[in-house]
């Protein structure tokens, strides 16, 4: 893939890819009942944006902000909640096609990682943005779901890679830029 552009799709998908998710709040049901349905849409689609090629496979987990501070609390030392964690299995640089692990049998798909979602972050950051709780959640997924496969916004040109090829996917999507 062009790393250069953030949008290139000149390579196609020669493999599937797999979304385990799991739904830890019941709450995310009673605000967003399509919440998984579009949860694994926008991490299909950053995936197949970012990442175009082999079988992958993701961990997707909606929960609440009870849990999300306790991992922030363990893996980053920020005593509260944040609204997205992403916990990739391989350190990649943006653009990189993910690596078999030695031995691993071709027609596996490759595991990028864990993303997880809180429900109360990210249903307040909609309410306070004015956005449809949907686009929030697809827009955090997205954001998780690139940083499994390189991409970050420590540095400033790390920041503007990301944020367009997160604006290119919600556009994919249907959903607006979040970022203005």
């Amino acid at each position: 893939m062009d790393t250069g552009s953030p949008s290139s799709t000149t390579a196609r998908r020669a493999g599937p890819i797999t979304i385990d998710l799991a739904l830890d709040d019941p709450a995310w049901l009673e605000d967003l009942p399509d919440a998984e349905a579009l949860a694994t849409r926008a991490a299909t689609a950053a995936l197949d944006a970012a990442c175009p090629g082999p079988a992958l496979a993701m961990a997707l987990v909606l929960s609440d902000d009870a849990r999300l501070q306790e991992l922030n609390r363990q893996w980053r030392a920020i005593d509260k909640p944040t609204n997205v964690l992403s916990f990739p299995a391989q350190e990649l640089v943006a653009g990189q096609t993910p690596r078999r692990e030695p031995g691993m049998p071709a027609e596996l798909a490759i595991e990028l990682g864990d993303v997880i979602v809180a429900h109360a972050t990210m249903k307040r950051e909609a309410r306070e943005a004015a956005r449809p709780l949907g686009h929030h959640l697809c827009h955090l997924v997205v954001h998780g779901t690139l940083h499994l496969v390189g991409y970050d916004h420590e540095a400033d040109d790390e920041a503007d890679l990301m944020e367009t090829m997160e604006r290119n996917v919600l556009a994919g999507l249907g959903i607006p830029d979040p970022y203005v």
